[in-house]
């Protein structure tokens, strides 16, 4: 499975929300995608999982360009505004919203058993907001992965959480050896600390490295 975005752009109601931007990965890779926090970080999400259609360019996943394609098979993960849970939601209530996506038992003690065999049991009861970020983002990125169907993960601004970006890396690895293909995007600080190369939100096929394009394992 491969997804590119090429030269994708995003216009808004009174400018650009994101700006011309090229990359691809493949199955069992990780594209991180580097820029500025803001919009642009959220249009590219939507227009990689087919749910914002660009002004210019295109997103592809296997040569088609099909948004109901990307729907069902490109997850985005605790995308701000989008797929972020309510902040005020015990986490219990957003892992059964998330176990009834993927078609799993979502009865109180199927969530709590859920939870119980990731260790995150004494956290059911706990506003998600102040679930810890590396668990908040292994139980998100392990919930949108069980869909059905789902081959690729968006995971929007990790490093907004705070912490070393260490910390959320080799989650995002582990997906990626899995097989599925996974998205990150962050801030630039977060992509010189984890020092792989990057796509760049606004540069079209630019790398940090002059070239790549953004792929690694």
């Amino acid at each position: 499975m491969i997804l590119t975005a090429d030269g994708v752009a995003v216009d808004g109601p009174h400018g650009p929300l994101l700006e011309t931007t090229t990359f691809g990965v493949g199955s069992g890779e990780i594209a991180l995608v580097s820029g500025a926090p803001g919009a642009g970080h959220t249009a590219l999400a939507l227009a990689l999982a087919g749910r914002m259609r660009p002004s210019r360019g295109r997103v592809r996943l296997d040569g088609a360009d099909d948004p109901a394609l990307l729907r069902r098979r490109v997850a985005v993960v605790d995308t701000p505004g989008i797929s972020e849970p309510e902040p005020v939601l015990p986490l219990r209530a957003v892992v059964g919203e998330e176990l009834a996506m993927a078609g799993r038992g979502t009865l109180p003690h199927s969530v709590v058993a859920w939870l119980d065999a990731r260790g995150a049991a004494g956290l059911a009861r706990t506003r998600f907001e102040d679930v810890p970020a590396p668990t908040r983002l292994a139980l998100m990125l392990e919930l949108a992965a069980m869909r059905p169907g789902v081959g690729v993960l968006v995971l929007t601004l990790p490093d907004r959480h705070g912490g070393s970006p260490q910390q959320w890396w080799p989650l995002v690895a582990e997906h990626a050896a899995g097989g599925r293909a996974v998205v990150v995007t962050c801030a630039q600080s977060s992509a010189e600390l984890i020092g792989t190369p990057t796509a760049r939100l606004g540069e079209d096929g630019d790398t940090d490295d002059g070239g790549t394009e953004g792929l690694s394992r």
